[in-house]
């Protein structure tokens, strides 16, 4: 439990240390092209969850992101063995979870910068946290449809 603890620490602190970058160096709505047609750090802020779900209900999505963690915290409580896998799972999920919820509860929005172009279609502007949380629950998902327990290998 505490390689998990010390992985959500450490995807929490880049994330944080992100946003705080991109807050510091570029006005809301700025963008700066890193791949022509493809790839640019653009500041916008999101009130909503992912696709701006929920917009607006701020204090809706933190009291979901609550419920997500206690039932993290009840898993971890009867579960003591993780394999390196679980380790990265979990705290991809926990840090991810974490740094979007300081942002909702300290910003009532959540920083976002991420900005890729696919072809013609322009994909919703995210940020590391939001890929911590669905990298995790990717995994999580692939673990499940494998058929395999918590701890096995």
């Amino acid at each position: 439990m505490k390689k998990v603890i010390s992985g959500s620490a450490f995807f929490l602190l880049l994330d944080q240390l992100i946003k705080c970058l991109i807050q510091s160096f570029l006005e809301l709505n700025q963008s700066i092209t890193i791949i022509p047609d493809f790839f640019h750090i653009t500041y916008t802020r999101n009130t909503g969850a992912a696709w701006s779900i929920l917009e607006g209900n701020t204090l809706i999505l933190i009291g979901i992101t609550f419920l997500a963690l206690y039932y993290l915290y009840e898993f971890f409580l009867k579960n003591q063995t993780f394999t390196k896998l679980d380790i990265l799972t979990y705290s991809l999920l926990i840090g991810g979870i974490l740094g979007n919820l300081i942002d909702r509860i300290f910003l009532h929005s959540v920083v976002d910068y991420l900005d890729f172009t696919f072809f013609s279609y322009h994909f919703p502007i995210f940020n590391l946290a939001d890929s911590c949380i669905v990298i995790g629950v990717g995994l999580l998902i692939i673990k499940i449809l494998r058929g395999e327990k918590h701890g096995a290998h």
